[in-house]
């Protein structure tokens, strides 16, 4: 795959152009110059009350991903505002709320709330329960002041490293039915800031075993339901052994599973993980029997969230552009998980897969898949680039992929930031080509003219071959 690697020093150069809750909180005190958000559910809704700290002329909405089959905002079909002349609105990445007449908005604004589960684009999602639970993400509600609509339509995608003036709202949560659930654990009241998780309102039955604490759709299929207790802390116990210890709270981790129902013709999982947490959507007819393809897939669903917890979360992208790094890495840590866990397991068709797709998005920039909407380029490429990299491991100690990205993971734990440079510098030292670095960072940066061609090259060292314009592994 790789063939030696001259100038680490050249690489380094190259390498630049690629970057363009703890359970204290619950009594947490609210800081200074910060919006605060109460939400109680109250039967099927939500009324959520925004006190807001300051005047300003919009309040913008830090998640705002789009509905990723449609790519629509979801809160309009979800939110309703009560508070007179005061208007949910979009413009840009951004959702927000304005006044009808251009005046600050109220510093006390009430919104209704129907939430709804709902798939979408990079973001963490509301789950629903099909006994009436709902558990929604805390940086749901989290909202940020800003001068005047032109200047959201001016925010980037991203917002790391944007000045949002404020810190993040605080947020408390209640239910007239009875506790909520945060972290596993049941309270009557909570208050979340930092925080970055799920808040399961209703009722919900938590499992409690060895090595995770399962929160589970009662609804889920069996088979699936014992596959999720049985496959998580099994596939984190071999991550652990391979790459020592992910970050703090991913030792005994919660899985929260819901299940929108055995819709025909559909075979959906979906997931994220969030810190200590892996939250997963199930849906589809093809769930509700246990068919070894199926259960495979499960497998290795839950390979990749799991993944998550190393890379992701001990050590994390340092902009949404490199996304690639978490979510093509995690792909391939899928791979060789469940390879380790049944030899027999075909990794060349979910590998072939990976090909496939970053061929046909490589003609683009990844790092601007997101805006697309093609956020498959980050997985595809990021799994292209990851094979990439385990064979110049492979050649350089006999390693694998997770022999590639441990170091990595090891030297940036105490920043828990992983660049896309420190990525391709020791992608050089593990004995990539020159030329390998350059059409990467050219697929990342500006798009291949030939892109089956660059992923050729970038998979010298695999068994593969070029098919009538089909880069085929053999």
């Amino acid at each position: 795959m790789r063939i030696g690697i001259p100038m680490v020093a050249g690489l380094a150069l190259m390498a630049a152009a690629v970057s363009g809750c703890a359970s204290g909180s619950v009594l947490a005190q609210q800081a200074p110059m910060t919006p605060r958000a109460e939400v109680e559910r109250q039967g099927e809704t939500l009324l959520v009350r925004y006190e807001m700290d300051r005047d300003a002329a919009v309040w913008v909405f830090t998640d705002s991903a789009l509905i990723s089959e449609v790519r629509q905002p979801w809160r309009p079909t979800q939110w309703t505002v009560m508070t007179p002349n005061v208007v949910l609105d979009r413009t840009g990445h951004y959702d927000f709320l304005r006044t009808e007449d251009g005046s600050p908005v109220p510093r006390t604004v009430e919104i209704r709330v129907r939430p709804k589960s709902v798939n979408l684009e990079a973001e963490y999602p509301t789950l629903s329960f099909t006994n009436g639970a709902v558990a929604l993400p805390t940086g749901q509600m989290s909202v940020f002041p800003m001068g005047s609509v032109a200047e959201v339509a001016a925010l980037p995608s991203d917002l790391n490293g944007v000045d949002t003036h404020v810190g993040p709202t605080q947020v408390s949560w209640r239910d007239q039915a009875g506790p909520v659930l945060f972290a596993g654990e049941r309270r009557p009241y909570l208050i979340t800031q930092h925080e970055r998780s799920y808040v399961l309102l209703g009722d919900a039955d938590v499992t409690r075993s060895e090595g995770l604490t399962a929160v589970i759709d009662p609804a889920l299929p069996d088979w699936m339901a014992a596959t999720l207790s049985e496959a998580a802390p099994v596939t984190g116990q071999w991550y652990r052994q391979r790459l020592g210890p992910a970050s703090a709270g991913a030792q005994k981790p919660v899985l929260m599973a819901a299940w929108r129902g055995a819709t025909e013709r559909m075979t959906s999982m979906g997931g994220s993980v969030l810190p200590g947490l892996i939250v997963m959507n199930f849906e589809g007819q093809g769930i509700t029997q246990p068919t070894d393809r199926v259960r495979e897939r499960a497998l290795w669903f839950i390979a990749h969230e799991a993944a998550h917890f190393w890379l992701g979360q001990t050590v994390r992208y340092e902009y949404a552009r490199d996304s690639w790094i978490t979510e093509g890495g995690a792909d391939l840590m899928a791979v060789r998980a469940l390879k380790a866990r049944d030899p027999s397991y075909n990794d060349k068709a979910e590998l072939q897969t990976e090909i496939d797709d970053c061929v046909k998005y490589g003609a683009k920039p990844v790092a601007e898949a997101g805006a697309r909407g093609e956020h498959r380029a980050f997985y595809a490429c990021g799994a292209v680039f990851a094979m990439s990299a385990e064979a110049a491991q492979k050649r350089k100690t006999g390693g694998d992929f997770l022999d590639f990205i441990g170091p990595l993971i090891d030297a940036n734990r105490d920043d828990g930031v992983l660049t896309s440079s420190e990525w391709l510098i020791h992608y050089a030292a593990a004995g990539a080509r020159m030329e390998q670095a350059r059409l990467m960072l050219e697929m990342i940066n500006t798009g291949a003219p030939d892109p089956a061609a660059s992923v050729l090259t970038l998979l010298e060292g695999w068994d593969v071959t070029l098919q009538d314009g089909r880069v085929v592994l053999r």
